[in-house]
């Protein structure tokens, strides 16, 4: 076998992709290879078909056997389990084994358990596998039910199989991509493009990438990068007189790794249309019928059933659990020239400094909640009005940093992030990029400036907008690319937060936006990973009106209507105790008696002794029977019908 230090590998790819040939070519080295064929033979009159099936029969060496399962696929698990430690085999492909198998009449997938005693067959399999398998996550949606039962019977196969395998590798146009592990095998054909997941070497040596230090007053002290290594200290805030909240647990399961991150060379290579893990589809109605059936009083959990589906989808489970873990990036980048107008200068730097020593709104906030607690500096951003914001490199460099904070913290256990910012001018960036992304008209999505005094600074208000329609006038013939964005509007905190989005996303990691800088951050991402926005959940819009419409656009509903004014993050972690307690109840509370639930038993109501005088014995006294009713209407008292909720 061509593949040296893998025992089962994974071939994907699409149509015509050269996927096939691409597996042949791993076991021409072998004696004797053993094909198994798993397409069924298909319509007659299907002349097109038929010849498809004999090019690939004139394709096989004499000297290898063929086995067709076809008629019975569920025989496909006894062959690779029962092939000896000295053979080849080949299973071209996936596609017509799971058409074979999938019954119309079901959907998405009749038959789990065949797929998973596959997976556990190529998992314990001795001899050398080999399965090619089609790649249809990357086409349109199927518009009839009996494409897309396949699509997502097809999709759960090969998940199950690639993590079964020792290696997965994706041939795009005939060009094959390492997908597990990142890098090439010693004697396979190297890809030549890059892809997301994937190292790159550099020319020149290793890239200095991270945020930007810190000057003696709090400020970031220049354009340029640090080091990837430095990432900031994890805070812990105590809140006065209370306990100090629980450590997080490690090994979290619900931020498993779903995608390698080679932070060799240049690093992680983020670009346009990366393929991320989207939630769970089915456990997040699972999770809201299941309210339904649970013994809760009155008539439920009205909007908040929302949260439960979230976090259902994202725990994949339909019982999920309240976050325990949770951490809070505060992302500190000022932005010159007239984006900052009306700001003190230093505030922001202030605001950052109180955090990293426990005081201030948001550390005590995290504090009572028992978050930790990250200061991050991001690269300050120049006067979009005049030039570009960040350098390209400096976006790239912000990306990856932004990155690496949702790295870190799905490594120590972090179950839920809340991002936060306090830079100066961050409301005129981010209604900026929302021009830029969604066509709004600045002044309409750029709030009022507020004092320190709490009075509205109208004219400050307008030099934020004039700088905004500067900007947008100077990149009006510029390419409206997500890099481009950042780089020419953004900033260093956008595009950072960014980072963090599409970090958290690869390790299945909720978030938590509120304010401009996060949801700017989440327009962005569409256009680097569509998944992004799908883990994110938004408590409040804040009254503002730029978080109204990204929220709109992104497809975020709002949960609550605080209109908190303490800073961006403030009112996530304000609302985090609710969201926990919703959480609490939907995992806690049992099933309603008349579905089948579990009645009390009767030591629980047993009626406690009266304290004063009084009666204190019930013999003899006749049964309570309750009367019957005078006039017209419901002469039963009997259980109510299942599923009935009164208003």
């Amino acid at each position: 076998m061509s593949v040296d230090g893998w025992n089962t590998l994974l071939v994907l790819g699409g149509i015509r992709s050269g996927k096939s040939e691409f597996a042949e070519s791993l076991v021409a080295d072998a004696p004797t290879v053993r094909y198994v064929a798993t397409a069924p033979e298909g319509d007659p009159e299907d002349t097109e078909w038929a010849q498809r099936l004999a090019a690939h029969r004139a394709r096989r060496p004499g000297s290898w056997t063929t086995e067709e399962t076809a008629a019975d696929p569920r025989r496909l698990a006894d062959v690779i389990a029962g092939a000896e430690p000295n053979e080849t085999v080949l299973v071209d492909d996936l596609g017509g084994w799971v058409s074979v198998l999938l019954d119309p009449a079901h959907q998405p997938a009749d038959d789990t358990a065949t797929v998973a005693e596959l997976a556990e067959a190529v998992r314990a399999s001795a001899a050398r596998l080999v399965l090619v398998s089609p790649e249809v996550g990357l086409s349109l949606v199927p518009t009839t039910p009996l494409g897309r039962a396949f699509t997502d019977a097809l999709g759960a196969t090969n998940r199950a199989v690639a993590d079964a395998c020792d290696a997965v590798v994706l041939v795009v146009a005939g060009q094959p991509a390492w997908l597990k592990p990142a890098g090439p095998p010693a004697h396979a054909p190297v890809p030549t493009q890059a892809v997301p997941g994937q190292a790159v070497p550099a020319p020149g040596g290793p890239e200095q990438t991270g945020p930007v230090p810190a000057g003696p007053d709090g400020t970031a002290a220049h354009h340029g990068t640090v080091p990837e290594e430095s990432l900031p200290e994890v805070l812990t805030p105590a809140a006065p007189a209370a306990p100090a909240p629980a450590p997080a647990t490690p090994g979290n399961a619900w931020a498993a790794p779903t995608m390698a991150l080679p932070m060799i060379a240049t690093g992680l290579v983020i670009q346009p249309g990366m393929e991320l893990p989207m939630p769970d589809d089915y456990a997040g109605p699972q999770a809201v019928d299941r309210l339904a059936t649970l013994d809760i009083p009155g008539a439920g959990l009205g909007v908040l059933e929302r949260v439960v589906g979230f976090a259902a989808a994202t725990q994949g489970t339909a019982t999920p659990t309240p976050w325990n873990s949770v951490r809070v990036l505060l992302l500190h980048g000022d932005h010159a020239g007239g984006a900052s107008a009306g700001v003190t200068p230093g505030e922001s730097a202030r605001r950052a400094g109180q955090a990293r020593t426990g005081r201030g709104a948001l550390a005590r906030l995290a504090a009572e909640s028992g978050a930790g607690l990250q200061v991050v500096e991001a690269p300050a951003s120049a006067p979009i009005e005049d030039g570009p914001a960040l350098t390209a490199e400096q976006v790239e460099s912000a990306l990856r940093y932004g990155w690496r904070l949702a790295e870190q913290a799905a490594d120590a256990g972090v179950q839920l992030l809340v991002l936060a910012a306090c830079g100066a001018g961050t409301e005129a960036a981010a209604a900026a990029v929302l021009a830029a992304t969604a066509g709004a008209e600045p002044p309409a999505v750029l709030g009022r400036v507020v004092t320190e005094q709490g009075e509205y600074d109208d004219a400050a208000w307008m030099v934020r907008c004039a700088a905004v329609r500067d900007a947008l006038h100077r990149t009006r013939r510029s390419p409206r690319d997500a890099k481009d964005i950042l780089a020419e509007l953004g900033g260093g905190d956008i595009a950072t937060a960014t980072g963090v989005l599409l970090g958290a996303t690869a390790r299945r990691i909720p978030v938590l936006l509120d304010g401009p800088v996060g949801v700017a951050a989440g327009m962005v991402s569409r256009d680097l990973a569509g998944q992004a926005r799908h883990w994110c959940l938004l408590p409040d819009h804040g009254g503002q009106p730029a978080v109204r419409l990204a929220a709109d656009v992104l497809g975020l509903t709002p949960l609550v209507d605080l209109r908190l004014d303490l800073g961006e993050g403030t009112t996530a972690l304000a609302t985090l105790p609710l969201l926990r307690s919703v959480l609490a109840l939907a995992a806690g509370l049992p099933v309603h008696p008349s579905l089948g639930g579990d009645e009390p038993d009767d030591a629980d109501f047993a009626e406690p002794e009266p304290a004063g005088p009084g009666p204190t014995s019930t013999e003899g006294e006749p049964d309570f029977t309750e009367p019957q009713p005078a006039g017209p209407g419901p002469t039963t008292t009997g259980p109510v019908a299942p599923g009935w909720r009164a208003d």
